[in-house]
């Protein structure tokens, strides 16, 4: 969820909502919606700055705004009781200590369901908002992510699960033995802590990644539980998905504790020819001026400049955008032999992986990628709201339950428990349990 659908046209579709970005009574009724199914998670991602498109194109754009992620996802903590929470922070343009204490917030809000969300920011307009003239290169933000995750951990175990006494007779609030204060000093922070609220109810927050360049993968395979990723079709999955188990296990981590979830754009019909009537329909919503806006940020090069009845240019410029995006638009373009004006139209819309069809062709694809370790499950992206959320759930998830790929209701209380992941020990504090 952006929080509503990821397609530029989806806010035209007939019978869409068009503030769904702005009416909380629309997000609430989709994330009831969704917990009803039965879903791990509401996910919401973010941007820090407005999309850099032209004026013109972005004048079309419903993903132009939206709710800051903690400030609606503390709204919906309220009105859910089941369904994951999951926010976006960015780990190039934030504090570590602000994240720490906002994550362990929303899990204290929420009973135990807050995932993280670690991103790096690839948009170079996004500097601009935070007193920076140039953005970050791609391998320098990777490596602050890495020390950013271990100064959050550290934060969210400044305190011993148990810390909290709250003796009222002989007035003790909390026990200062388990109080640990991390004093990090590293490259790129310095942050004494302790964190000013209780270890988290998971422990920590789950967290999930969305990196897909060599970098990224790395980062996922030493931190990430849960993994958004854009594979193009079944064979770059399973590439994913080897290769970044791979890597856990090199680096000492079980193979089980990730689960690796690719994005997923699904339009559900009675018939595939009714599936591919509503896909074509919502793509000829996107404004061209649009579509090629979309191809120059995924490429960090101004497109509109390329002859647009003519493949992509051979050779185009290096950019300090994000590199597995550029290089997943140019693979797609090559693979099915698009003009830039097909490859913008495509990418206008949504061009990454996509299932479009019945609720037993959908399910026959999924149930293929679960079962030859191309994924651990699905990052569902609807093509609008509410239509094509709801064809999902009254559709696709009872056919996924039939054939017991889904669940009937949660396992658990926490978003850990619904997704089989442990709740992490204390660094600073089990050790020292197991020492004495």
């Amino acid at each position: 969820m952006r929080p509503a659908s990821i397609h530029t046209g989806a806010w035209r579709y007939p019978g869409a909502f068009p503030d769904a970005n702005f009416n909380l009574a629309h997000l609430k009724r989709f994330a009831q919606t969704l917990e009803q199914a039965k879903f791990d998670a509401f996910f919401m991602a973010d941007h820090l700055a407005v999309l850099n498109m032209p004026l013109d194109a972005l004048k079309h754009s419903h993903t132009v705004t939206s709710f800051e992620p903690f400030t609606l996802l503390s709204a919906l903590a309220m009105v859910t009781e089941h369904i994951g929470l999951i926010a976006t922070g960015s780990t190039t343009f934030d504090a570590p200590y602000h994240v720490a204490r906002r994550f362990a917030s929303l899990d204290h809000l929420s009973g135990g369901r807050a995932g993280w969300n670690i991103v790096t920011t690839s948009n170079p307009d996004a500097a601009l908002n935070f007193g920076m003239t140039d953005h970050m290169e791609h391998g320098e933000r990777y490596r602050r992510a890495r020390e950013f995750y271990d100064v959050v951990t550290g934060l969210w175990d400044s305190w011993a699960d148990d810390a909290f006494i709250r003796d009222v007779d002989q007035g003790l609030y909390f026990d200062p033995d388990k109080l640990h204060v991390p004093n990090h000093k590293g490259r790129y922070f310095s942050v004494r802590g302790p964190l000013n609220i209780a270890r988290p109810v998971q422990g920590w927050p789950v967290i999930v990644q969305a990196g897909a360049s060599d970098s990224g993968r790395q980062l996922a395979a030493e931190t990430a539980e849960a993994v958004f990723t854009p594979p193009s079709d079944i064979a770059a999955g399973r590439e994913f998905y080897a290769d970044v188990k791979a890597r856990m296990e090199r680096v000492g981590r079980a193979r089980k504790h990730m689960k690796i979830m690719p994005a997923c754009f699904v339009v559900v019909g009675e018939t595939a020819e009714e599936a591919r009537a509503k896909r074509a329909r919502l793509d000829s919503l996107v404004y061209y001026d649009n579509a090629i806006a979309s191809l120059s940020i995924a490429l960090g090069h101004d497109a509109s400049r390329f002859d647009p009845d003519k493949p992509l240019p051979e050779k185009i410029p290096e950019s300090n955008a994000s590199k597995s995006a550029r290089e997943r638009v140019i693979e797609v373009a090559k693979r099915e032999k698009l003009t830039v004006r097909q490859l913008a139209q495509r990418l206008g819309g949504y061009a990454g992986l996509a299932m479009v069809g019945t609720p037993k062709t959908i399910a026959d694809e999924m149930e293929q990628w679960l079962a030859t370790e191309a994924c651990d499950g699905f990052t569902v992206m609807f093509p609008y709201l509410p239509g094509g959320l709801d064809d999902f759930v009254n559709h696709v998830v009872p056919e996924l339950q039939r054939r017991g790929l889904f669940r009937r209701d949660y396992e658990g209380t926490t978003l850990r428990e619904n997704l089989g992941l442990p709740r992490p020990a204390n660094r600073f504090f089990e050790t020292r349990k197991a020492a004495e």
